[in-house]
């Protein structure tokens, strides 16, 4: 059996600077949640992607959640979600008992529609307590008609950028549009801790407040006292100086997500019935997993199954929330757009540790299927 390419797998740097903080943080004893590098992984993401403040997570997951809770989102509150996106973006809106509303995404983007939006504002008007935008893929959504609604509506705007560490668009990184931005460092992202999430804000006070939310809401006293509901949501001093040592290397790994992603387009972009994801003037992605749409004789199985039978790792698009069994009985605004994208799709690998020898091995394997 040739041997295994991953979709995504972690990429510790060469330069062994991840270990320098570990270590730093076991000869120092500072093996407990909080710690140096638990401060210094917040202010230097913060600082790259020019946010006034961030605060480091158990997971990305729990950064939305303190986002929606910060959001002063409340039982039976309506939050419009984009509906193309894994399901850790809706889950904590279902934690908090509020109402997801579903929203379908267009083509230009492959992320949340702009006009099926503001249907969905006006039609639910009041009840629309925040808007959650996903960054799919690494692709930036058309930012400037959302945040123009979500002000015009008066409502929050959450970004779910867990994808999408190191995207632009229009010159500004995506998660620093909306009230609050989240990014992930789960395993397969471009960074990774090995788990953990980040939360990011121009508003320091609600990072302020967030940080004690996720710290059991441990009152000033010096018994334990919570007068709030809290969380146990810190990211540890060893996974933040992980976390610190891949900072370093972000711009490498977007390097190489690039030059597969452009790869791919050469050896298979003439293919018939091949699409690929769509990059617009105005982003700049990070190219996180390379997708492709097939419309023609080879469909999406086909490439999946032929991979797998040669080890090589590759996913489905994802499945959109308003067609998850659990998330059935709630409303979706929109057309099929999601739906097309889903039923259409394949992520490639796109592991930053791949050779030009594994990445030619895919393409061969992918264009004997047209023969």
């Amino acid at each position: 059996m040739a041997e295994k390419i991953w979709l995504a797998s972690p990429h510790m740097s060469d330069e062994g600077y991840e270990m320098e903080y570990v270590q730093e943080a076991f000869y120092t004893n500072w093996i407990a949640p909080l710690g140096p590098n638990v401060t210094g992984f917040e202010n230097e993401l913060a600082a790259k992607v020019g946010s006034k403040a961030a605060f480091a997570t158990t997971t990305g997951t729990a950064a939305i959640h303190l986002a929606l809770r910060s959001a002063c989102v409340k039982e039976g509150d309506i939050v419009l979600c984009q509906s193309l996106t894994f399901s850790a973006t809706a889950n904590p809106i279902i934690y908090e008992k509020a109402v997801p509303v579903f929203i379908d995404s267009d083509y230009a983007t492959w992320n949340i529609d702009p006009v099926m939006l503001e249907q969905a504002l006006i039609e639910y008007g009041d009840r629309v307590k925040a808007v959650v935008v996903v960054h799919l893929y690494g692709l930036s959504a058309d930012m400037d008609k959302i945040v123009e609604l979500c002000r015009k509506y008066n409502v929050v705007l959450i970004e779910d950028a867990a994808e999408a560490l190191g995207t632009y668009y229009k010159g500004k990184h995506t998660g620093t549009f909306g009230e609050f931005g989240v990014f992930s460092f789960n395993g397969n992202k471009i960074i990774t801790t090995s788990g953990g999430g980040m939360l990011v804000s121009d508003n320091e006070e609600k990072i302020t407040k967030t940080r004690f939310w996720a710290t059991q809401a441990r009152d000033h006293a010096r018994h334990y006292q919570h007068s709030e509901l809290g969380f146990n949501y810190r990211m540890s001093n060893v996974v933040a100086g992980i976390g610190r040592g891949q900072l370093k290397v972000l711009e490498q790994r977007i390097a190489k997500k690039k030059y597969i992603f452009e790869f791919y387009k050469r050896e298979l972009g003439q293919l018939e019935g091949i699409d690929f994801m769509p990059i617009n003037s105005w982003n700049m992605p990070n190219y996180w997993l390379s997708v492709i749409q097939l419309n023609g004789k080879v469909r999406p199985l086909d490439v999946m199954e032929t991979l797998e039978a040669n080890n090589i790792e590759s996913r489905p698009v994802w499945k959109p929330m308003h067609l998850q069994p659990f998330f059935a009985e709630f409303d979706h605004i929109g057309g099929d757009v999601s739906e097309k994208l889903f039923k259409n799709g394949v992520c490639l690998p796109s592991d930053t540790k791949i050779t030009d020898n594994g990445l030619e091995r895919i393409c061969k394997i992918i264009k004997g299927l047209y023969r």
